[in-house]
């Protein structure tokens, strides 16, 4: 006598949010890679800085466009958390009007980042301050500009047909990431800004 019992499952749903997603594992996994590149960079940054009592081996960057681009970071948490609520919720009308704001954001830092980089008072192959200067000020760059650009293909999928179901998940995702670019740049920001200036 079989006594399995079949069941229809189809009704249930093909994803979810946060750790039951093996996308937000992906991304908690390259956010620990990422934050111990950051780590180490930092690390080295800081072990040149205690070998030479005159450092920085040049004049320290500028805190105008650095404190500007620190202000925004700070302040897109507000629209971030309100976009991954959204998405929680599978509110569209929400998820895409705070998408274009955060897109709009990231555009915005990524010029701000670009002006941080114009007065830069070295050159990358000025020393080895500056060279350690242009790496992890690069590295973030490289964060800040590959999640703006998932936010803005994010942004336009939501208004298309396939702005549904699994792209809320997708939205959380990109929500959870930028969490990291803003979080990582704090420490860098204090390392290179503010102990070059001590």
């Amino acid at each position: 006598m079989d006594h399995r019992v079949v069941r229809d499952l189809s009704d249930l749903p093909n994803y979810a949010f946060g750790p039951r997603m093996t996308m937000w594992w992906g991304t908690l996994a390259f956010c620990v890679l990422e934050g111990t590149g950051f780590a180490l960079a930092l690390g080295g940054y800081l072990y040149l800085a205690f070998l030479n009592r005159d450092w920085p081996l040049g004049p320290p960057p500028p805190l105008f466009w650095s404190g500007l681009f620190t202000l925004v970071s700070l302040a897109s948490l507000v629209p971030n958390y309100l976009v991954e609520a959204a998405a929680r919720e599978e509110n569209l009308f929400k998820v895409r009007i705070l998408l274009v704001i955060m897109s709009g954001i990231g555009v915005l830092l990524a010029g701000l980042r670009f002006m941080e980089f114009a007065v830069l008072p070295v050159r990358w192959d000025f020393n080895a301050y500056g060279s350690l200067l242009w790496t992890i000020l690069g590295l973030h760059a490289v964060h800040l500009v590959t999640d703006v650009v998932d936010t803005v293909v994010v942004t336009v999928l939501m208004f298309t047909r396939h702005g549904f179901g699994r792209r809320f998940s997708d939205v959380e995702d990109n929500a959870f990431y930028w969490y990291f670019v803003v979080i990582s740049w704090l420490p860098t920001y204090v390392v290179l800004y503010w102990v070059s200036q001590l």
